[in-house]
């Protein structure tokens, strides 16, 4: 599949996240291995100046994108397809442009937009709800007005995706999904996509992010995140309170920030380290000097890049036992599993780790050799060409 001509499509939120980096480090990936690729991306500061109405419109079908990908295709003769995210500017509109012009489609499934119209990641009042999963019009989305805090936000979205269930869009118009992992793949069957399309294949680290001095154990615990409920911070520091000598190092920013810097000036004697947003070159320097990771997400994570960064710098990480995380991060391997929101487990595990450093030391050097085996750019991009190729033949087939 040498020089084929690939169209990659994303839309950006207003905040920047894991699916932009895959946006970027797959294209140029693919360009890399001396593909075409021609990058068609828009952000979601467009609908700014938009009544609700409007935006409720482009968010169903985007007539101008539409037209716009069909033009792409063929002023560049595209052969493939590959969409990272469509809300809510680009709209399912291009899965139809596409197949019109007779070319494959492939959707990467970063989070569970399709299913959910709360936050992504199937979470609701600070818990886990599953109530949209296997429903065609998400009306307790609307309810309790999930996204955003807004029934008429959350009803845009439940009616774009009531009204591509009733036109066949998930079933006809895309030829293959992306999955990022088992668990992924398995809820998008049981909320209703054709099995036989979706396909499981891991995001990888491109370039590689390098391993740590090989007799470094660890000079504290990071974690690295959005400062925020869902991402288990909260637990965290509850966790935190009697660990007076075991020091913590935080990385990002958020709207729960205010909260941590309260709570560390009741209890003084925390040794936490707020250190605020970071690059992801000084990230990835953290992140070899810690002993270990630690992950307490509570909601279900798409792929999180920072597990495979970590892998990838022999980090172990101490990880929430809930969907993606548990499949990522062996318990006893690769790192540990903790029950999600239960900060007692969290801390006995943290001192247990603490304690027993060479342990940890082995799992991060199991931790590389798992990213070795399935997390590497190759890895990643013969995964993906095999991809490619289911596509083109359903494409053709159909």
């Amino acid at each position: 599949m040498l020089n084929q001509k690939i169209l990659l499509a994303h839309n950006h939120y207003r905040n920047a996240g894991g699916e932009d980096t895959v946006f970027a480090t797959e294209s140029a990936l693919l360009e890399g291995h001396g593909h075409s690729v021609i990058r068609y991306a828009v952000r979601n500061d467009a609908l700014k100046s938009l009544n609700p109405f409007q935006v409720a419109g482009k968010a169903i079908w985007n007539s101008e994108t539409y037209h716009e990908i069909r033009k792409l295709i063929r002023r560049y003769a595209i052969d493939i397809l590959h969409v990272h995210n469509t809300w809510f500017v680009l709209s399912p509109s291009i899965y139809a442009a596409a197949q019109e012009e007779g070319i494959a489609v492939v959707q990467t499934l970063h989070n569970y937009r399709l299913l959910c119209p709360s936050s992504t990641h199937f979470y609701r009042e600070g818990k886990i709800c599953e109530d949209c999963l296997k429903k065609r019009y998400p009306f307790p989305g609307i309810r309790h007005a999930c996204y955003r805090h807004s029934r008429m936000q959350t009803a845009v979205l439940a009616s774009t995706l009531s009204f591509h269930h009733w036109r066949k869009t998930w079933t006809r118009h895309v030829d293959m999904y992306i999955a990022l992992t088992e668990f992924g793949r398995q809820k998008f069957v049981q909320g209703g996509l054709p099995r036989e399309k979706i396909v499981v294949k891991p995001n990888g680290a491109y370039p590689d992010p390098g391993v740590r001095e090989k007799d470094e154990k660890g000079q504290y615990v990071l974690f690295a995140g959005r400062i925020s409920r869902e991402k288990g911070i909260l637990t965290l520091l509850e966790a935190w309170k009697p660990l007076n000598e075991i020091p913590l190092k935080i990385l990002g920013e958020g709207a729960l920030t205010p909260k941590i810097h309260a709570t560390l000036r009741t209890f003084p004697n925390m040794p936490v380290e707020i250190c605020g947003q970071r690059p992801r070159e000084e990230v990835l320097r953290m992140m070899k000097k810690a002993r270990f990771l630690v992950f307490p997400s509570e909601w279900y994570e798409g792929f999180p890049m920072l597990l495979v960064e970590a892998f990838a710098s022999a980090t172990p990480v101490i990880a929430s036992r809930l969907g993606a995380m548990a499949e990522i991060v062996t318990d006893g391997e690769t790192g540990m599993h903790f029950t999600a929101g239960d900060s007692e487990d969290l801390r006995n595990k943290v001192l247990w780790a603490w304690e027993h450093a060479s342990e940890m030391q082995e799992m991060g050097w199991n931790a590389r050799r798992e990213y070795e085996k399935k997390y590497t750019a190759e890895k990643n991009y013969q995964r993906l060409m095999e991809i490619y190729r289911l596509a083109q033949k359903r494409a053709k087939e159909s």
